[in-house]
Parts: C-alpha cells; structure tokens; sequence
C-alpha cells in the first residue's frame, strides 16, 4: 500500500452468477472501491463507499464475466492497492457453468465461536473447524501446478448457517472493550447494544487472515440464527414480552438486524435483487450517515414477526444444476397464541414455488436449526408445545431454558415442510436428492427421510455444527441417546398419549451423532451426492469423520 488506508474486513465474495459476482468490503474512509480483475488487465469495477454509524463499506457488482471461467482480483481504494496482504496467494472468482458440469461442493457448518484471547476458554472450545479448512485449502492452492488446478480446489459455496456472531456471550477482550467504552454496570451490561459494537463484534470474528483469504475466494451464502441477535431469539411471544420489558431491547433489536443486512444480508442478494430493492438503493444513495434507514427498516422487520407476511430475509442461489435455498427460521416466525409458525406464509408460498423446476438435480435446503433432529427429542419439543398452548407455564418455561424451539416444536410448518418435500421428491421430474442442511444442535449427523408416498428422490437431513463451540459433556450422551430405537419408541408411546400426532415422515440416523468442532462437505457430480464430515484436531488440521453416499 501507498497509503495509510486499511481494509477494516473482506473482501467477502458473496453471491456469485454464470457472469457476476459480488464483493463486500468495509475500509476505513469513504472513497471509491474497485475489484481489478487478473491485475488489472481484465477490467476493473467500482463502486462508492455508503457509511453506517461511521463504518464505511462496499459492495461492487463485478459484471460481464464469462461463465465456467476464473478470474484473479485484488481491491484497491481510490487507486491504492489492499488487497491481497502480502504472502497470500491471489484471490480468485469462478462464475458459474450454465449446466452442471463438473463436480461440485457445498461447503457447511454453524456456531463458530471466534478467537477469545483466553488461554483457558481457547483451549474448552478447541481448534475453529473454518480456520483448519481455509488454511488447508490456502496450503494446496499455493502448491497447485497451475492456475486450472488451483481453481479446481475451490469450494462452489459456503454456506455459513448461522452464528456468525455471538451478540449475548461476548469475548473477554470484548467485554473489556464494552466496559471502557461505556461500562457494563447496566443496559445491555457486557451484551452488544448497538451499531458499532456489532461492528466491532463482525471484526473480531471475520479478521483472521486465512479465513479472510478463504471467504474472498469461495462465495459466501450467510443466514442468521439466535445468537446473531440474542438466545432463543423469537422462541415464543412470551419470549417477545418479556424482551420488550428491557429498556435496552429496542436499540439492540433494531442494531442486531441493521448489522445482519449489511454484513450478511447484502451479499446475499444477487445483481437483479439488488437493482429492484428499494433498501438497497437508498442506502447506497445516501449522502451521510444510513443508519436512520436502516434502524427503519430492522424495526418494521421486527414488528412484522407474527404477521403472515413480511421481511423476508430467506433467498435462493443457483449452483449449475443444485438449487440452494436459505430459509430464515428466525425473524420470519408466526408466534401467535392460535398459531405458532416456524416461517410465515408468505415465505413458505416462495420456498414452495422454488422447488418445482424441472431440471434440477439436487434441491438444498438451508435452515440454521435443523428440520429432522433426534426422533426421542422431536417428541419432547412437540409435548412442549402442546403443552405450553395449553397454558402450561412450566411448559414456557423449559421452551426458553433447554432450547424446545426447532422444527418438531413449530409441529404445523414441521409438517407442512414435510408434505413438500415429500411432493418433490415424489414428482415425476424430481430431483436426485432433496438435502436440507443445517447446524444451531453442536452436534452433527445424516439422517435419511421415508414418507408413506414412494418417492424418486433420496431425502436427507445433513447437520453440522459447532464450527467452533462446545457442548456440555453430558448434552453427548442426550443426544446419542434420542437416536436410539429404544428411546424413540418410549417418547413416540408417551407422545400419543399426550395427544401428539404420528409424524408425517419417518427417519433415521445414517451417520453420528459426531461431536466435535466440524465442516461439512456436500460434494454433487450430476445426480450423484455424498457428504463428508471433518472434525478438528488439536495440531490445527482436519480429520476425516465419515464419507457418506447420498445416492
């Protein structure tokens, strides 16, 4: 660099097409950022900086690629040269084939904890699964022969599924941080409060330089889960209430969201999306400061929780033959007294017309808390349920303290997103596979899906989680346990008679429950499909877990 100017975070290449791509910055003065394609000699694009509570970003619309191609960048501000640090390899853009002709991976996982500091509390949460993967890869495309073969490394996307950050559990050195900026003595105490201690809270966990090298190489789909914003984030309407009671909760819910659609949300959005969002327009139009718009807009998307429409957060991606689509289970919830809805109708409508296009291969369902979890505790959420809406206050109560907030607890969407799957698969043009993947549970595993409609298509649920985490030793056996035949015979026997109904699918483990900080990889070639799980070691690499066909 020539100047004083600093790349704050990114670049994060973000949605990418079969002739564009999107790159997400954030530096530290405005100015005009540009993306400059293979040094320069493939053209550059730019676009000005917007500012948010004085943190300036960009997103540039890298346009006019050819598709099936790879292209090396860097990132300059105002002609000054950031981006590659020096020692890292280029970072690299590969557009999409417009059929799916060659192989593919999806690259998964949740819950990534980011580094503490703490010599005690790094060593109880263990070794960042991410960090072990970017730097393997960072190792073998610096060592590939050539250009092809360093391309041919790179993951397709990867697929970030919550728990990106933790707003409630901050770091020590961020607690310290908090207290010389405002004290924790009351508020939101050593929580997030706002703005710019989301941004701190994004750089603390996005700033170490391998993993910065790996998320500008491989487009990143992101969407939020609990902790993003706070535990149990939207568990219930008692859960709503008893948030609305805090002084604090509208700076910190209107901050939370605000900060999602810049950091997370904005990239999610392809070319065309963004052309035609209005947010989005405004904001980089904008002359000051865009937090007044955005504070706006996260309160009506707060308010709208409930409502049978809204914001809708959810977003599909288009991988050559494999339909991604990231389903918000978080802010797009129902949580009324006569009805509880894990998504709303109006998002659920979407997500039933995105799965009927005849020439897909594999269909991908991204939900950050998992759809099928172990049978015996699917049972227990369900119970919860019913009996909270029967007025059970110990029922509330055990909800918001042992987390009963997945699918099987949202029994109607549970069952509805059943029934459509279970159409897909059953379609005369199905799919080889319908996968939906998530993680929130710091336990992964496979499970393969059975419906009383025999179907053409293999159902699966992949989870993967924690990223970097840790789970109670006892939590382990809990959740071995919840697979057993045995255990899930007794919770069905008692869930009948608790006035449950049977569910409409039936599944079972084919791979874990695997423990351990892990990544997933789903690898398609055609209509082919297996997944592998791989868990850190304490040395700082990968160890394989498990390969498992899908078809």
């Amino acid at each position: 660099m020539t100047d004083s100017s600093v790349l704050v975070l990114g670049p994060l290449l973000r949605h990418v097409g079969t002739t564009t791509a999107l790159v997400w910055v954030e530096v530290d003065r405005p100015g005009t950022v540009e993306v400059r394609l293979d040094g320069g000699d493939g053209g550059a694009h730019s676009a000005p900086t917007f500012t948010v509570c004085g943190e300036h970003y960009a997103l540039v619309i890298v346009r006019d690629l050819e598709p099936d191609s790879t292209y090396t960048y860097d990132v300059a501000l105002d002609g000054h040269r950031l981006w590659p640090f020096d020692g890292l390899p280029p970072s690299r853009i590969r557009t999409r084939a417009a059929s799916s002709v060659r192989t593919q991976r999806v690259v998964f996982g949740s819950c990534r904890y980011p580094p503490t500091g703490d010599a005690e509390l790094e060593a109880t949460l263990g070794v960042d699964a991410l960090d072990a993967y970017a730097a393997r890869l960072l190792r073998r495309v610096t060592a590939a022969p050539d250009a092809d073969a360093a391309a041919a490394e790179l993951p397709d996307v990867i697929c970030l599924l919550g728990d990106q950050v933790y707003a409630d559990e901050t770091t020590p050195r961020t607690q310290q941080w908090i207290r010389e900026r405002r004290g924790d003595d009351e508020g939101a105490g050593a929580e997030i409060a706002d703005y710019p201690e989301y941004a701190h809270l994004y750089a603390e966990t996005w700033r170490d330089v391998e993993v910065r090298w790996l998320l500008s190489t491989a487009p990143v789909a992101m969407i939020f889960d609990d902790h993003d914003v706070r535990d149990d984030w939207n568990t219930s309407q008692r859960w709503r209430e008893e948030m609305a009671q805090l002084d604090w909760w509208p700076t910190r819910i209107r901050a939370g969201l605000a900060s999602y659609w810049v950091y997370q949300h904005l990239g999610n959005m392809d070319p065309e999306t963004l052309e035609h969002d209005e947010l989005y327009q405004k904001v980089v139009a904008c002359e000051g400061d865009a937090y007044p718009l955005l504070e706006e807009f996260a309160a009506r998307a707060d308010e709208a929780v409930g409502r049978p429409s809204g914001v809708r957060w959810s977003y599909r991606w288009d991988l050559s033959g494999t339909r991604l689509l990231m389903v918000d289970s978080r802010c797009g919830r129902v949580l009324n007294d006569d009805e509880r809805l894990m998504i709303n109708d109006d998002t659920f409508t979407w997500l039933e017309a995105q799965v009927t296009d005849p020439d897909l291969d594999h269909v991908l369902i991204g939900s950050s808390i998992p759809w099928l979890m172990p049978p015996a505790i699917s049972q227990v959420q369900t119970m919860d349920e019913l009996s909270a809406a029967r007025g059970s206050r110990a029922a509330e109560w055990l909800r918001q303290a042992v987390d009963l907030e997945h699918w099987p607890a949202f029994r109607a969407s549970f069952d509805r997103l059943a029934r459509l799957v279970e159409r897909t698969a059953a379609s005369s043009a199905a799919p080889a596979t319908v996968c939906v993947l998530s993680g929130d549970v710091h336990h992964s595993y496979a499970a393969r899906a059975a419906f009383p409609t025999p179907g053409r298509a293999h159902v699966y649920q992949l989870t993967c989680s924690p990223v970097r985490n840790s789970v109670p030793w006892f939590m382990e056996y809990v959740f071995a346990a919840g697979w057993t035949r045995p255990m899930t015979r007794v919770a069905r026997r008692i869930g009948r008679w608790w006035g449950v109904d049977p569910e409409p699918v039936d599944w079972d483990a084919i791979g874990g429950p695997y423990f351990g900080n892990s990544i997933a990889t789903l690898e398609v070639t055609g209509r082919a499909a297996r997944v592998r799980f791989e868990r850190s070691t304490r040395e700082g690499g990968l160890e394989p877990v498990s390969v498992l066909p899908l078809t």
